[in-house]
């Protein structure tokens, strides 16, 4: 029996077409805010947004293309994992920002 003979647990392995469509996506994702910033054309709070939205885009094409994390992976758990992950961070940092606002606020009185 061959090493090729066995199935592999987990996630398939990425194609040179896939990690080269994941590569150019990235790179794109990672320029377009960058030129935002350097020739500035909108208001800074719209060009917060658009760089929010491409880091979420970016984060998705990383997952997908690179970590092949997807729901058909290991039943699903590599994704509820992340999604777990995603909620505990979601929670940690929205309660920090939560509790300087109003630190900020109690000590400015």
């Amino acid at each position: 029996m061959s090493i090729h003979d066995h199935k592999l647990a987990g996630a398939s392995h990425g194609s040179v077409k896939s990690y080269s469509i994941g590569f150019v996506l990235s790179v794109v994702l990672t320029v377009i805010p960058f030129l935002l910033v350097m020739y500035p054309s909108m208001s800074p709070m719209t060009t917060v947004y658009v760089i929010a939205a491409f880091a979420v885009v970016q984060v998705l094409v990383q997952l997908g293309f690179f970590l092949h994390m997807n729901t058909r992976s290991d039943e699903g758990w590599n994704m509820m994992a992340f999604i777990f992950t995603a909620i505990i961070i979601a929670i940690v940092v929205v309660g920090s920002l939560w509790i300087m606002f109003h630190l900020n606020h109690n000590m400015s009185h």
